[in-house]
């Protein structure tokens, strides 16, 4: 990854970083960062001397065809741990003993606390489950970093990147030893997620938004859907006012052919009227 993809991606791009002195030379830690982008798993590892294992959605494991296969070999090559999001609790847990073997083994373990990626650019409600399970499980500190502009090279849907600067900022390390043996206290998990998340704001600069971002998507999906019957049920309107014309103008252009004629008729008429009086004269 570093060699193949890590140094050209640092020469296209130059990424900048502050920060870097945050990251430990050695011993586990979680990677807590926002998410704008599919590259942001790229860029993050790109700039670190050290692995960076993040958990990653099975499609990108299952994905069928030549794509599939390709972005499934990257994905394995690099370390990424394969969690089933349909599986509810099933699957949470799951995440959750990935980065718990991750941590155990001294590494660095990655997480979007978001569980998704923006659909706008801002930032999102973080998820209590995994972030704060790891690490009150663990004892390891959560280190905060925030992606910058990384939306704008590569927004959602878009193959072919945009050749610009991303930034990457990352936070002090976060000590949750205070919460120890309290793992499976909803309250404290919600504590611990919300205080990532607030310094994760802060390095990030973005717009907060107290909702999940699975929530907005759906919600900005309804919009879309909601908009475009709204522009169906308005060009059924246009269709029908537009047919209705036509048939007023036909009707309208037949009333005139038939005014103009009776008024032939009615000057023939007078014509032979005339000619008769003349003749009888």
């Amino acid at each position: 990854m570093k060699f193949s993809i890590g140094g050209p991606l640092k020469l296209a791009f130059r990424p900048w970083v502050e920060g870097l002195e945050n990251i430990p030379a050695e011993g586990p830690a979680i990677l807590a960062s926002n998410h704008l982008s599919f590259s942001d798993s790229f860029f993050l590892p790109a700039v670190l001397d050290r692995k960076v294992t993040f958990i990653a959605k099975a499609e990108y494991f299952t994905t069928p065809g030549v794509k599939g296969r390709m972005t499934a070999a990257f994905f394995k090559g690099v370390g990424q741990l394969p969690v089933d999001r349909s599986g509810g609790r099933g699957a949470g847990e799951a995440a959750i003993k990935s980065g718990v073997d991750v941590i155990e083994r001294g590494e660095l373990f990655g997480i979007y606390p978001e569980g998704t990626r923006s659909p706008d650019g801002r930032l999102y409600r973080g998820k209590p489950g995994g972030l704060a399970r790891v690490a009150l499980a663990t004892g390891a500190p959560v280190i905060p970093v925030a992606m910058i502009d990384t939306e704008k090279i590569q927004p959602p849907g878009k193959v072919m990147p945009k050749l610009m600067r991303p930034g990457i900022r990352i936070g002090r390390p976060l000590d949750f030893s205070r919460y120890n043996g309290m793992e499976h206290d909803r309250f404290v998990l919600r504590a611990v997620t919300d205080e990532v998340m607030y310094e994760i704001m802060k390095l990030s600069g973005q717009e907060y938004v107290d909702i999940y971002a699975t929530a907005a998507k759906r919600q900005i999906a309804d919009e879309a859907k909601a908009q475009k019957q709204a522009l169906k049920e308005a060009q059924k309107e246009a269709d029908q006012a537009l047919k209705e014309a036509e048939q007023a103008e036909k009707e309208a252009e037949k009333q005139a052919q038939k005014e103009v004629q009776k008024e032939a008729e009615q000057a023939e008429q007078q014509t032979e009227k005339d000619e008769k009086e003349r003749s009888d004269s």
